[in-house]
């Protein structure tokens, strides 16, 4: 059975790792090394074309690969996770980082601080403050311009500016440079790959009883669809070289890749520009909301992804230690040059897939990478960058969700207010986009909790009850609803406020309250509390408030209600004397 990291006190809590080596077997080596293998082989064309999204040279995307794989098989708790370049972080990193390779590096560095600081100090509860519309609103944007962003590549195009609307507009104005090589191979290309991913989903799981032969076609099958970008890119590269060896070049080729690992070494704190030195404190003002936005999507983006699978398959896992682990993955990743990291969906899905046992699988993807940077990047040369767009594209599109859409209209249309705010904003910059999105759910959240749910029932007494726990913004419109309610019946009734729902309350909500049992006394009309919950009430006795009343149950506060509560049936608790000051009583 695949292994489930334990969450036991003590160093293991920090070294996840020491939970599950002890127990490991054979059985499960054989399992890690198939599914590392076919995550290697789905990591390093995408890795490369990830970098074209992120604005850096193709070796970065290789370069920021293999770091996160070694880092989580020690520090992580979910088995099927795996961290590296994605297209949302790529995203981010091309906005931030302004393609320079040094920022890229630095916003790494910085990004780790920032994420292990908050494992440290269990800040994970954080993430819960970005609501799910904003975080669709950002994939579904981020999936169109990146999207779009590829056509130029496809279409074979130079030049093309990376602004969304601005690209939009001169891939329209020169459509007609289109370069035949190119489209054909990528359109090809996408469609090979829409195949397989479709070939993929339909295959039937292979029975345990069934023939040798059919056993290995199976296997033979799922592995072609499941390492189908590799496949690809491979077939584009046979394509271009051979129409290099015939003396022709109708594609647009990656060109030379630096061959070698990385130099391990710490990142740059300051920059050469051709008009002197940019120094560490003015990087990072460049970077500015970056530096906010980047590690809070690349906690976002792990802790969701294994949250999820942890669901799938069974286990549990440690959000403040998930952020530990890529923190530490960020951090050392910028000694050898990697750009910001966070875990893969797509790749993740491979991972639980090939049937991972451990995060050991990790080791596996992480060493094809390295074998990758020191004996491959020569044949790189010859990978059109159509192939390449095809796979970011292919990756990306599923992100688009146009179903939350219809589901919000459904279930919750207001929650279409940032959703549609980040998706429009985000095709102007993405930061705006976040941003605004979250102020925007800020802002119906605050207004949920100033204008709770307040339901009013006439009968011989006027009930009032609170749909939710009362805040400061709150008590001005409770106050308003009962004064008005109160002073307008006929006959006059007394008024009780059920509190069953209410499980908290402060000091505003106190003085609110003493001031409206003032009112409602000058009036002629009274006021009682039933269904107070213990931390509600015990706030309560301690203020004091004067002609304090309060009853067990709604029946009990009924049943004494009339003209005046408390004038017969069951006596009220009471609390006839004040500690709040006296200009707020009286």
């Amino acid at each position: 059975m695949p292994v489930q990291v334990p969450r036991c006190p003590g160093v293991r809590t920090k070294l996840p790792v020491l939970g599950w080596l002890p127990r490991y077997s054979g059985a499960w080596l054989q399992l890690d090394l198939v599914a590392g293998l076919t995550v290697g082989l789905t990591v390093v064309p995408q890795a490369l074309a990830y970098a074209e999204v992120a604005g850096l040279p193709l070796q970065y995307g290789l370069y920021s690969s293999f770091m996160g794989c070694f880092v989580y098989c020690f520090l992580g708790t979910a088995k099927d996770v795996t961290l590296g370049p994605t297209a949302i972080m790529s995203l981010l990193v091309s906005s931030y980082a302004f393609h320079e390779p040094v920022y890229a590096v630095l916003l790494a560095f910085l990004s780790g601080c920032i994420q292990l600081a908050m494992g440290l100090l269990h800040l994970g509860f954080l993430l819960d403050f970005i609501s799910s519309p904003v975080i669709k609103g950002f994939t579904s944007a981020a999936s169109v311009t990146i999207s779009f962003g590829q056509i130029k590549n496809i279409l074979g195009l130079q030049g093309i500016p990376r602004q969304f609307f601005l690209q939009l507009y001169e891939m329209l104005r020169r459509i007609g440079e289109t370069r035949a090589g190119d489209a054909v191979l990528g359109l090809a290309c996408l469609a090979a790959l829409a195949g397989l991913r479709a070939m993929k989903s339909r295959l039937p799981r292979a029975a345990p009883a069934a023939p040798l032969a059919a056993r290995i076609s199976h296997l033979i099958v799922w592995t072609s669809a499941t390492a189908r970008n590799a496949l690809v890119v491979l077939f584009a590269g046979l394509v271009a070289y051979s129409f290099q060896a015939m003396g022709s070049q109708p594609l647009t080729l990656t060109g030379s890749i630096p061959q070698g690992l990385p130099t391990f070494r710490l990142p740059r704190f300051s920059m050469a520009a051709p008009n002197g030195t940019v120094p560490f404190q003015s990087m990072v003002e460049d970077m500015g909301v970056g530096l906010a936005v980047v590690p809070l999507m690349g906690l976002l983006e792990t802790v969701a992804i294994a949250k999820a699978f942890a669901s799938q398959n069974d286990y549990r896992i440690d959000p403040n230690q998930e952020l530990l682990a890529i923190g530490f993955a960020n951090i050392l990743g910028s000694f050898v040059s990697s750009y910001p990291i966070t875990g893969s969906f797509g790749r993740t899905a491979v991972n639980a897939q090939s049937g991972v046992c451990t995060p050991a699988g990790g080791l596996v993807t992480g060493a094809l990478v390295l074998l990758s940077l020191a004996y491959l990047t020569s044949l790189f040369y010859y990978i059109p960058k159509a192939a390449l767009a095809a796979v970011i594209v292919s990756a990306v599109l599923p992100m688009f969700d146009a179903g939350i859409f219809r589901t919000l209209w459904r279930v919750k249309r207001l929650d279409l207010v940032p959703l549609c705010v980040t998706f429009l904003l985000c095709f102007w910059e993405v930061q705006y986009g976040i941003v605004a999105g979250m102020l925007v759910s800020g802002i119906l959240l605050l207004y949920s909790i100033a204008r709770p749910p307040v339901k009013v029932s006439e009968g011989d007494v006027l009930l009032v009850q609170p749909g939710s726990s009362l805040h400061f913004p709150a008590i001005e419109h409770l106050r308003d609803t009962i004064c008005s309610r109160a002073l307008a019946a006929s006959p006059p009734r007394s008024v009780i406020l059920d509190c069953c729902h209410i499980s908290s309350i402060d000091y505003t909500v106190v003085v609110g309250l003493a001031e409206l049992l003032r009112e409602l006394r000058k009036h002629g009309r009274s006021l009682a509390f039933c269904g107070l919950q213990d931390p509600v009430l015990q706030v309560l006795l301690a203020a004091e408030l004067e002609g304090f009343q309060h009853f067990p149950s709604r029946e009990e506060a009924e049943r004494c209600g009339g003209a005046e509560l408390g004038g017969s049936g069951t006596a009220p608790l009471t609390s006839e004397t004040s500690l709040l000051p006296t200009g707020l009583i009286q």
